[in-house]
């Protein structure tokens, strides 16, 4: 994977909170995940927005942690990534992962997405799963996937 490619990026914070990245740490995440050239607007959002675009976009009634949407018709190619703040939170807490770690995934995620990749069936889901691990190594983050649950109570 090189990172020689070009990146545009607007971020947009739409949520009151302190512990958010900048916009230069999700540039940083991004940018490591490019196989060509992308122009993004991330949004940052509360569990509001982010409730109903997922069930506006996707017929689901909550908020998720993050939103990928693509314009295959543009060339560089172009598209959108909505991340809900209090759900990566409350995730992060959870799975005993710190802040930043999985919002450096979710970006590296969304932006894997945005250029194609899908976890649709077993085989692309673990191709894009190492891909993650391996791009989140080089920026010295644990591997994603490994963590501990706190139960419920």
């Amino acid at each position: 994977m090189t990172a020689d490619f070009r990146l545009s990026l607007s971020v947009q914070y739409a949520v009151d909170a302190t512990n958010l990245p900048t916009r230069q740490q999700f540039r940083r995440w991004i940018h490591s995940a490019l196989q060509r050239d992308v122009q993004i607007v991330l949004r940052i959002v509360d569990q509001a927005e982010g409730r109903a675009l997922n069930k506006n976009y996707r017929g689901k009634d909550y908020a998720t942690n993050v939103l990928t949407f693509v314009y295959d018709d543009t060339d560089p190619l172009s598209g959108d990534i909505v991340i809900c703040a209090p759900v990566v939170e409350k995730e992060a807490r959870a799975q005993r992962k710190e802040l930043p770690a999985h919002y450096a995934h979710l970006a590296i995620h969304a932006a894997l997405h945005l250029q194609g990749y899908d976890h649709e069936n077993e085989a692309d889901a673990a191709a894009m799963e190492t891909l993650e691990t391996a791009l989140l190594a080089k920026l010295r983050y644990a591997d994603p996937y490994c963590f501990q649950e706190i139960p419920h109570k």
